[in-house]
């Protein structure tokens, strides 16, 4: 026999030792196969069953929350913008209320007649679909609610006591819309300690005056 034949015929064997070691394995494979339990089996099925259970339930419940926050704060933003209409008109009835010329007329009672029924009217509205204004009289400062814009010194009410409404905050339900801007109180600087400031602040005047000389 010569070397192309042989060759052929190692080849031709070692194609087969191939094919018979995939059947073996193929042959192991449906041996572990049935190897598993039917009850086994069963508890796999179930254990996918419940992990898909579980998924569809977490999807449903967000589609539930999203559809409620949809319903309950659709018209957050719009809300929102409207409360510029509310400042307008404070500011209109502030230009008015400066104005030389419109001091003490009818017309200018009349004029603040109509603001204050629009007013009534867009708070009403804003009532009606959940918005309300932010409490701020004597209430303590809350970072939450409200935005300090200034300290007005007054010793008979605690630090932090808000004692003036610069700008009102309203709330869409459990949402803030906007803060309400404040002036809250401090403590009044004793007149002893204030004589001591402003001589100081005298003396550093002087001390700076001579220093340019």
């Amino acid at each position: 026999m010569d070397k192309k034949n042989i060759n052929k015929a190692d080849n031709e064997n070692q194609i087969k030792k191939g094919n018979d070691t995939d059947k073996d394995n193929n042959i192991n494979n449906d041996d572990n196969k049935e190897k598993i339990s039917p009850e086994e089996k069963l508890k796999e099925l179930e254990d996918k069953l419940v992990r898909a259970y579980a998924e569809m339930e977490n999807q449903r419940r967000r589609y539930e929350k999203e559809k409620d926050d949809a319903f309950e704060y659709g018209g957050f933003s719009f809300a929102k913008e409207s409360l510029n209409l509310l400042d307008n008109l404070d500011r209109s009835r502030t230009s008015l209320e400066n104005d030389e010329k419109l001091k003490n007329s009818e017309s200018l009672k009349k004029i603040f007649d109509h603001l204050n029924i629009i007013k009534k009217d867009m708070i009403s509205i804003f009532k009606k679909n959940n918005i309300e204004q932010i409490e701020t009289k004597n209430k303590k400062l809350d970072p939450n609610f409200h935005q300090a814009m200034l300290e007005i010194e007054d010793d008979e009410k605690e630090p932090g006591t808000i004692v003036q409404e610069v700008q009102t905050g309203y709330m869409m339900k459990d949402r803030l819309l906007r803060p309400a801007l404040v002036a809250v109180s401090k403590k009044t600087i004793k007149s002893e300690k204030k004589n001591e400031i402003d001589k100081n602040g005298e003396k550093n005047q002087e001390n700076k005056g001579k220093t340019n000389l």
